[in-house]
């Protein structure tokens, strides 16, 4: 690829409940008027395009690509259930179609954080394990922490854990500037620390009080980050997801105004 390029998540139409999950042509049309580059969709919303080539004409048709597929498990035990494996070989045999897309692994947070220490390293085991799978057909992997409550990776002394224990030579890390915010970190700090792993970013905006704000209106330093990936030679994708509450009615405005904060703010940086 050789130089940042934007693109954009669904989980902003997943604010709206169901009303969006089997409308994927729609959404590649919005993200693509709103000058995003490329898709990276949460497999929920694959109904219809599990065929990569069906996929492909849809991306061609809205002339954006893949960058990366999000897949999301809940990886609660030392090994795969039955059914998670199953679930990770499908979509490591759609990733064939895609040499040039990563496979990003999230785990689904819990309702706590109990036995906290033997659910971190389950989700380990588990995500080394996918990942060393998926090397060996050729596909790039990362992993996403998030920061809900129920996150076993949400706090600094988490993310020690989580990215000193990942196989960084079959799976890299995904910082996501508002997660790492909300788990009291300096997402710049953090980036900066494990820059030789990243392989993807996620943008999303928060204001002070911790809430998800519409990109550009909280306190994140996107120019800064921004900087700093380009300075350090970064060559990935930026993806963003915006979670802001005006999402819940009106994902595809939101869409459309972070198109115009990206090409006003952003882009020149780049």
């Amino acid at each position: 690829m050789g130089k940042i390029q934007i693109g954009c998540e669904t989980y902003t139409w997943a604010m709206s409940g169901d009303t969006y999950k089997n409308k994927l042509e729609h959404i590649l049309g919005v993200m693509s008027q709103s000058g995003f580059k490329s898709i990276e969709p949460d497999t929920g919303f694959m109904n219809g395009f599990t065929d990569p080539k069906v996929f492909r004409e849809a991306l061609d048709r809205n002339n954006i690509e893949l960058s990366v597929l999000c897949h999301v498990e809940d990886w609660r035990n030392p090994k795969e259930t039955a059914e998670e494996r199953r679930n990770a070989d499908q979509w490591i045999e759609f990733m064939k179609y895609f040499p040039e897309a990563i496979l990003l692994l999230v785990q689904m947070p819990g309702k706590d954080r109990e036995n906290l220490i033997e659910r971190q390293q389950n989700l380990l085991s588990c995500v080394n394990e996918i990942a060393n799978r998926a090397a060996g057909e050729g596909i790039t992997c990362s992993y996403h922490p998030n920061s809900p409550m129920g996150s076993i990776y949400r706090t600094e002394e988490d993310y020690k854990i989580l990215l000193n224990g990942l196989d960084s030579k079959v799976i890299k890390y995904t910082p996501d500037v508002g997660h790492m915010a909300k788990g009291g970190m300096d997402p710049l700090k953090v980036i900066k620390e494990y820059r030789d792993i990243v392989n993807c970013v996620h943008y999303k905006d928060m204001f002070e009080d911790g809430k998800w704000a519409q990109m550009g209106e909280g306190i994140i330093d996107f120019e800064g980050i921004t900087k700093y990936l380009k300075e350090s030679n970064f060559e990935g994708w930026i993806i963003v997801e915006d979670e802001c509450d005006r999402a819940i009615v009106d994902p595809d405005g939101v869409t459309k105004q972070d198109g115009i904060y990206i090409e006003k703010v952003l882009r020149p940086l780049l």
